[in-house]
């Protein structure tokens, strides 16, 4: 909320500087966002009077004007602004005056010069010149009250500051500068003067038909007519220039009045074009398919679940929220009616979210606006009315039906010493909330506070222990260190942080992704196979609807951003949080019942193998670069990869990681439909691996290296094209015993098919494979015995375990 200082100290004038001003109210809970002067600083801008403007004799669009600034002499300058004559009053930059700064960022020095060969004393000034607006329709014209030759800055009161604040929702009652600086004298002690509202005299008795069908939405209605208003009067500058400097552009008068009474007073209210209401108002629940147009031209479908004011023929407004476009006041409108009224916080809360739109109004009724002044805020709308537009007011309406019941709240003194962390007694308690001005009563220990109606937060001791603190200043709050025992949590050695995979993935040449854990569905549904998501009571986007099991769906979603970019090679990862249904989770510390949350990690590579280089021939990336990557992901650990079947991946190119009897994740391409669906020149190749997994270290163990002659021997086999590389692994690792050091497939021959047959001597069915066996004993050199019979138990497992044979 946007408000001038000086419209603050007109209610609470508290001795202390525009500075200290901010830091009281930001150490009270009001953080003071931005405190900036109104107008930028600039000098020799004075108020002038132009006494002459005649035609400029060698340009057509500019005029020679004869100014009085109070020093003696008038001042000869030339200004083409088209509002430039003779009586009116303006700001006038003298010869050495230093205005704002321009897009150059250094001041503007007006100096003596010519303009097409007429002497120039000076500069006539607008408002967007000297930047304290946006619009420039000419010369800034003064009031008549304006004093010749007084400084720019003291006439207008350009010096004022400007107070930014950033209210928490429990605030509403600061939504008003009455409200803030009823909160300043509670801190200060200052004196607070109290607004007064005189009943206007009643000249007309009309009255206009309200019924309020729904108290369940509106807990009190209050209204009037006033006829004869002349809509075309100008809004006071006084009343335009507070506005501004809360931020809102003049737009009428019984606009800027009902905007005016918001900022002041926190009373959002509405005025009708009485001659456009047909019959009388009702105040209800809207029934579903009727359609408004709003203020904003935009056509909004109203339902049960939103309350409007309709009249016989249809809807006129959307209840504490915006005024409809039907009955808006216009310049022919010469009768209206005024209306404000409590609206339940809750049957406001969330209905400006559903259009996509909020507003001043909402804002504040869905935090609770106070229930007991809208008849005196009413005379206040009515009062402005009348001194701006004149008119004759009739008798108010004011109907209440259900107002909120505010219960005592009980403050415990020696609960409240306990959670502020800092002694305080009943006095102080008592005192503190009594310069807020709640009503309090105090008993053994404690003081009971019975909430006024403009408080809606005071629900629980808390709310009181908050209000004591805040008041007695938490700069009061003394520094004693913790008194618990701070133990560092030691990660074990066989365990690394989740850094450390991040770094590593970066190394491998990933880029970090950070997403939201808010998905579409249908990523739930086509990506993860999950049809039952975990779906978000209010997503902040409709395409934001459902929580995550899977990450493959953003990184998807990341890529398909890069590549409308004309990105050609990505490389992506994201280590994040996955949510998912099941039952078997309790409550703790760390989980929620019925919900598993586990950490993944996840990466995506598409487009070509290296960068833009000559060295090699280009190919795009493949499952097993992949594979590659994960396997230096997980090493030292060594993970074995089987066919498998994922919702994402493609049937025949997709494999499970294992690590010992526990599946960790998947790897594999992106499945054929979802790369057309997703419109992808070429298929992804993505993983996805459980981050606790991952993070797994097997603790390094000292092992001598062999000081004897490793012996290599090679063996060509043959085995049936359905055999897998890891079986064949499997079964030389079994056979070849203790001296076996390690194995590698080294060659693959599948032969060619001459004619009919297949040539090598190899069946149709039928595969070479090329393994080479490492053997060595750390005790001693290796015999030709031995050497023969690990290769030979290695043969006879290959044949037992995939019928493996030597070929020929």
């Amino acid at each position: 909320m946007q408000f001038p200082e000086s419209w603050l100290r007109a209610f609470c004038n508290p001795s202390l500087t525009s500075q200290q001003l901010a830091d009281t109210l930001t150490m009270a809970g009001l953080e003071v966002e931005e405190l900036r002067p109104f107008a930028p600083a600039f000098t020799g801008v004075v108020v002038g009077q132009i006494l002459s403007a005649e035609q400029h004799p060698n340009a057509d669009r500019l005029r020679v004007c004869q100014v009085d600034v109070g020093q003696g002499a008038p001042l000869n300058i030339v200004c083409g602004a088209p509002n430039a004559r003779a009586g009116i009053k303006i700001p006038c930059a003298t010869v050495g005056a230093l205005l704002p700064p321009g897009e150059d960022g250094k001041p503007f020095a007006i100096k003596l010069g010519k303009l097409r060969g007429v002497e120039s004393e000076g500069m006539l000034c607008s408002a967007k010149e000297l930047q304290i607006s946006e619009e420039s329709n000419g010369l800034l014209e003064l009031g008549e009250n304006a004093v010749i030759g007084r400084n720019i800055r003291e006439q207008l009161g350009l010096d004022d500051m400007l107070f930014t604040l950033k209210l928490t929702p429990n605030l509403a009652h600061c939504l008003s500068v009455f409200g803030i600086a009823r909160e300043v004298s509670a801190l200060t002690g200052a004196p607070l003067l109290l607004p007064e509202f005189s009943k206007v005299a009643v000249q007309v008795q009309d009255q206009l038909p309200v019924s309020v069908q729904a108290p369940d939405l509106c807990g009190r209605f209050s209204g009037r007519i006033v006829r004869g208003v002349n809509t075309t009067a100008q809004t006071p500058a006084w009343m335009v220039e507070r506005l501004a400097r809360c931020g809102q552009r003049s737009i009428s008068p019984l606009v800027d009045i009902s905007n005016y009474v918001m900022f002041e007073l926190g009373r959002p209210s509405h005025i009708f074009d009485l001659d456009k209401i047909h019959g009388g108002l009702q105040v209800r629940w809207g029934h579903e398919g009727e359609q408004l147009k709003l203020l904003n031209g935009n056509t909004i479908t109203v339902d049960a679940e939103v309350g409007v004011i309709a009249d016989d023929q249809q809807v006129e407004s959307l209840a504490g929220i915006m005024g409809g476009d039907a009955t808006a006041v216009s310049d022919d409108t010469q009768n209206i009616f005024i209306e404000a009224a409590f609206w339940w916080p809750k049957a406001i809360a969330g209905r400006s979210r559903r259009y996509n739109f909020s507003t001043d109004a909402g804002h504040r009724f869905e935090r609770g606006v106070d229930p007991s002044t809208t008849a005196e805020h009413v005379e206040r709308i009515t009062q402005l009315v009348l001194d701006i537009c004149g008119g004759q007011a009739g008798p108010l309406d004011d109907q209440t039906l259900a107002l909120p019941e505010g219960k005592p709240v009980t403050l415990r003194v020696a609960r409240a010493a306990k959670v502020i962390g800092m002694p305080v007694t009943q006095a102080q308690c008592a005192g503190a909330l009594r310069r807020l001005g709640l009503d309090v009563t105090e008993g053994e220990g404690t003081v009971t506070v019975a909430p006024p109606a403009f408080r809606f937060d005071l629900q629980i001791e808390e709310d009181l222990i908050e209000e004591v603190a805040r008041v007695i200043g938490y700069e009061q709050l003394p520094t004693n260190p913790p008194l618990a025992p701070i133990t560092a949590k030691l990660r074990t050695e066989a365990k690394r942080g989740p850094f450390a995979v991040r770094r590593q993935l970066a190394q491998l040449g990933y880029q970090e992704t950070i997403n939201f854990s808010f998905v579409e569905e249908r990523w739930e549904h086509e990506l993860a196979g999950n049809t039952d998501p975990i779906k978000l009571l209010n997503p902040i986007a409709s395409q934001m609807s459902v929580m995550r099991s899977s990450l493959l769906g953003s990184l998807i979603a990341v890529l398909k951003f890069n590549l409308d970019r004309k990105a050609q090679r990505v490389r992506l990862f994201e280590l994040g949080r996955v949510f998912r249904k099941d039952a078997a989770v309790k409550d703790s510390d760390t989980t929620v019942a019925g919900f598993d949350q586990p950490m993944r990690a996840a990466g995506l590579c598409y487009g070509p193998v290296d960068a833009l280089q000559w060295g090699r021939a280009d190919r795009a990336v493949d499952f097993f670069d992949v594979k590659g990557d994960v396997q230096s992901l997980l090493a030292p650990m060594q993970a074995s990869f089987r066919p498998s079947e994922h919702p994402a991946m493609h049937p025949g190119r997709c494999a499970s990681v294992w690590l010992g009897d526990r599946c960790i994740g998947h790897v594999g391409e992106l499945h054929p439909k979802w790369r057309q669906a997703y419109d992808l020149a070429l298929a992804p190749v993505m993983f996805e691996l459980e981050l606790d997994a991952v993070l797994q270290r097997d603790v390094p163990v000292f092992q001598a290296v062999s000081r004897h002659q490793p012996v290599d021997r090679d063996l060509a086999i043959v085995v049936k094209e359905s055999v897998t590389h890891a079986a064949v692994m499997d079964a030389v690792h079994a056979g070849g015993g203790e001296l076996l050091r390690q194995a590698v497939l080294f060659d693959v021959y599948r032969p060619k098919k001459l004619g009919d047959a297949p040539a090598g001597g190899l069946a149709a069915d039928e595969k070479s494979l090329a393994v080479r066996l490492t053997l060595n004993r750390d005790d001693a050199t290796l015999t030709d015995e031995e050497i023969d019979g690990a290769v030979k138990g290695a043969l006879e497992a290959l044949a037992q375990r995939v019928a493996a044979r030597l070929r020929a």
